[in-house]
């Protein structure tokens, strides 16, 4: 195959909106792309047309991938880059069908993390892997974008800033050296894999957009939580939850700028640059059915994220009673107790860390 001098091998896992938009950037951008989903069945079309057809702002066209496969170690074989957008959720089983593949020196990047950076390591540490592997994460998957079936992906926009943190940090310059061939002009280092998971936008977004709109979510046959959902009232709570995610970050350290969600709206200093919100509402495919009981909106930003940034704040000292209201609610609408079932440090085992030995796991690793 010939590639630009840049190319490099990547590895996408996962058959998503963000895994679809990936693959075809990547490829395009030049580089040798393998895909691997491990629902077979749902890979067929794709297997088939060994290409993906890309929508945005240039046009309509197909972007063809060097590989298709449901056998992992296929795709991740030498790749330079492994690029997994999983939910939370999914990010533990993932990491142990990983962990017999996993080779010295390759770096994974999961856009947004939810702190599985330490989730996936621990997992693959777990049985037994002492091969030296990075993994990095950022506050936003780096795209705004809807599948447009089981071969068509279409992409609203790009981010223009990710701020990314690794896990563990001692190996920060030379895992983002990775991600930055992959994502040029757009990778921001940050001090760690904590402070990364605090920039992850999607706890901050998407709980008072599902929970305030259950209602009309629920009645109508689609519902744009960004367009009709999107009003002054949520918006407060927005801003007070928001608010709490800072308060946290300064609490432990972290150094600024803290990509407030209020920039999102209002500037082109966000992580989506200039826009992002009009063009989201604009594009229409927001405008969607929503299962409230199973959306990744509640299993991983509500249930994982929003669970894991209250256990944080509780940790640091920071009151954050909008997040914690914010997932009582969620928790009664669930029907699930996401203290036991949510991503906490306490459900991590790691509530008990003082901070010096919080830094020194962030910093060196397992």
């Amino acid at each position: 195959m010939s590639m630009q001098a840049s190319g490099m091998k990547i590895a996408v896992l996962g058959g998503g909106h963000g895994c679809y938009a990936a693959a075809a950037d990547f490829s395009e951008a030049g580089h040798e792309v393998r895909l691997w989903r491990r629902d077979a069945a749902a890979l067929v079309p794709l297997k088939a047309e060994g290409a993906i057809t890309l929508k945005d702002h240039k046009g309509r066209r197909q972007v063809r991938l060097a590989l298709v496969t449901e056998e992992l170690g296929q795709a991740v074989k030498g790749a330079d880059l492994i690029f997994a957008p999983l939910p939370a959720f999914a990010q533990a089983d993932v990491a142990r069908l990983l962990a017999p593949h996993i080779e010295e020196g390759q770096v994974l990047f999961i856009p947004p993390g939810t702190f599985g950076s330490y989730v996936m390591t621990k997992a693959i540490r777990d049985l037994g892997v002492r091969t030296n592997f990075s993994i990095a994460e950022t506050g936003t998957l780096p795209w705004l974008t809807r599948k447009h079936g089981a071969t068509e992906v279409a992409v609203t926009t790009r981010a223009s800033r990710l701020p990314t943190g690794v896990f563990p940090s001692k190996n920060t310059k030379a895992a983002l050296e990775v991600v930055s061939r992959a994502f040029p002009g757009v990778i921001e280092p940050v001090e760690d894999a904590l402070s990364a998971a605090l920039m992850n936008a999607g706890p901050i977004i998407h709980p008072p957009l599902i929970i305030m709109n259950a209602g009309p979510i629920a009645h109508f046959p689609r519902w744009d939580i960004h367009k009709e959902g999107t009003q002054p009232t949520i918006r407060r709570v927005h801003d007070a939850l928001d608010a709490e995610r800072m308060a946290a970050r300064e609490a432990l350290g972290y150094r600024p700028p803290h990509f407030p969600l209020a920039d999102h709206y209002t500037t082109s200093n966000w992580m989506y640059g200039n826009l992002a919100h009009d063009k989201l509402v604009d594009s229409g495919d927001w405008h969607e059915k929503l299962d409230l009981d199973t959306h990744r909106y509640m299993a991983e930003d509500v249930e994982m994220g929003l669970s894991f940034l209250a256990s944080v704040c509780r940790w640091a000292g920071v009151q954050c009673r909008t997040a914690d209201g914010l997932l009582r609610l969620g928790e009664v609408a669930a029907g699930r107790d996401f203290s036991r079932s949510g991503r906490t440090l306490e459900n991590l085992h790691l509530a008990s860390l003082t901070r010096p030995e919080m830094t020194q796991l962030l910093t060196e690793g397992l």
